[in-house]
């Protein structure tokens, strides 16, 4: 397989990558400078001229594109237009999305069936682009996210965050309320080749069924050496797992040392 993959140097776009050259499929990472977005000329350009099977687009807007109405035409128009083309030149289209498309009002666990109601910030932008891919293609694969956990800092996954956190006010604050959806990067990745080959539709990838936050921050303290010092809360209350049972992903408990 031959797969464009766009936001190829963000945390899942490099797992992606990884992923695909290990399956032994060649990844084409899309090149804004090449082909800037808001260009649909070179756009339609460079699907017709790549050979390939698939496109992944997991890009957000990273960097400003001087653009009038940047925000509808990165997260909307640009996801449309690749949704449509990927059918004119019969590509499989996958789009990741999140699992804020859910607010903290919402009741989870969340199922492939439960209405997302995010209406406003970045879920609400989410949601709009996955509304555009969905009325450009019945084709499209939509992959809803939740939060990334990757080996080390340094690519805005969970330990940057957990290192941030305990840098900058002295210990970690973690919720025994909180389920969060989340997943190792890789694992995720294994997920979205997964899905390419699955039926056009809307799929939930996370890892976790049953940990609270607190644990998940206490087994990666653990896996990282216990430089950490982590204190439990209950001050957030909130069910975010996502369960899919389409989905192929490693439950975190396989890899992480979670206890009871």
């Amino acid at each position: 397989m031959r797969a464009i993959v766009t936001g190829a140097r963000g945390t899942v776009g490099t797992a992606l990558c990884r992923g695909l050259e290990r399956a032994g499929h060649v990844a084409l990472p899309w090149n804004r400078k090449d082909v800037p977005v808001g260009d649909a000329a070179a756009m339609e350009r460079f699907l017709a001229t790549s050979n390939a099977d698939a496109l992944f687009h997991l890009a957000v807007a990273s960097k400003p594109t001087n653009l009038e109405n940047e925000g509808w035409i990165v997260n909307e128009w640009w996801t449309r237009e690749l949704a449509r083309l990927c059918d004119v030149f019969a590509m499989k289209f996958l789009f990741t999305s999140t699992v804020m498309v859910y607010t903290d009002q919402a009741r989870g666990p969340f199922g492939p069936d439960t209405v997302p109601d995010a209406a406003e910030g970045y879920g609400h932008g989410k949601l709009l682009a996955e509304g555009a891919a969905s009325s450009a293609s019945p084709n499209a694969r939509i992959a809803r996210l939740g939060w990334q956990i990757a080996d080390a800092p340094g690519s805005n996954n969970m330990i940057d965050q957990l290192e941030r956190q305990m840098s900058e006010d002295g210990a970690i604050r973690a919720s025994t309320r909180w389920l969060p959806a989340t997943s190792h990067v890789d694992d995720t990745a294994q997920a979205l080749l997964a899905i390419a080959s699955m039926p056009p539709g809307t799929y939930l990838v996370n890892s976790n069924r049953k940990w609270n936050f607190h644990r998940i921050v206490c087994a990666l303290n653990d896996l990282h050496g216990g430089r950490w010092k982590v204190e439990p809360t209950d001050d957030f209350v909130y069910d975010q797992r996502m369960i899919d049972e389409r989905v192929p992903v490693r439950p975190l408990e396989k890899w992480l040392p979670l206890k009871e």
